[in-house]
């Protein structure tokens, strides 16, 4: 089967708007492949956190995104033999993620790795820019938004029950940082796609989300 004709959905929004959630439900409901593009940025920066790696170095931080061995597998990630599903989680990881998704070179370097994910029988693609920049031509297209405040109360949850500290006042100001770097930034910034569904999840459960989801493939 010719690699364009393998159905692809992408689910992209802003950070703790349920994306990851739904679209890992969704891939789960239809056996489909998963790519969860932003753990690709996590793994990069905890990968150039541990070596050391300037994060103003884009030239460095480009070539650390270029040698990741990285594998999904049964919900867990993998960065060459270790699992780090856990620690690609922490704030600083995160923070360092979003700073450096913003550079052209890594954005670039990763762009390849991305693609082939799609394989058959489908992908379900998570991120900020795969319906607009990495799968254009996906057969459908998911944004999903939800209220800052909604966000940070899920991210607090989220961390919580990882074991992490987190400040809900913290997390908030954190939240709208982040939303203004990846909504300004030059290249690839996060916006929906032009024929995307947008679905606002501040009142909804995840499950909610993923049958709406699910109810538009249909449809397609």
């Amino acid at each position: 089967m010719p690699n364009s004709n393998i159905p692809v959905i992408t689910i992209d929004g802003p950070t703790a708007s349920g994306k990851g959630t739904v679209a890992h439900k969704v891939a789960d409901r239809l056996g489909f492949h998963l790519l969860d593009s932003g753990a690709l940025y996590r793994l990069t920066a905890l990968s150039a956190l541990r070596r050391g790696t300037a994060l103003n170095d884009e030239h460095a931080l480009a070539k650390v995104a270029e040698h990741l061995t990285i594998r999904f597998h049964g919900g867990h990630v993998y960065l060459g033999t270790e699992e780090v599903s856990h620690a690609i989680r922490a704030e600083e990881v995160g923070n360092t993620a979003s700073r450096i998704a913003a550079l052209p070179a890594v954005r670039q370097a990763l762009f390849a790795l991305q693609l082939g994910f799609r394989e058959t029988p489908g992908l379900v693609a998570d991120g900020r820019d795969m319906g607009t920049v990495i799968f254009p031509t996906a057969q459908l297209k998911v944004f999903l938004t939800a209220s800052v405040e909604a966000r940070a109360q899920r991210r607090y949850k989220q961390l919580i029950d990882k074991g992490f500290s987190a400040n809900i006042d913290d997390l908030l100001e954190d939240l709208q940082s982040r939303d203004a770097r990846d909504t300004q930034r030059a290249v690839a910034p996060l916006m929906p796609a032009e024929d995307a569904h947008l679905l606002d999840t501040s009142q909804m459960t995840a499950d909610e989300a993923v049958e709406q989801v699910l109810a538009w493939y249909a449809g397609k």
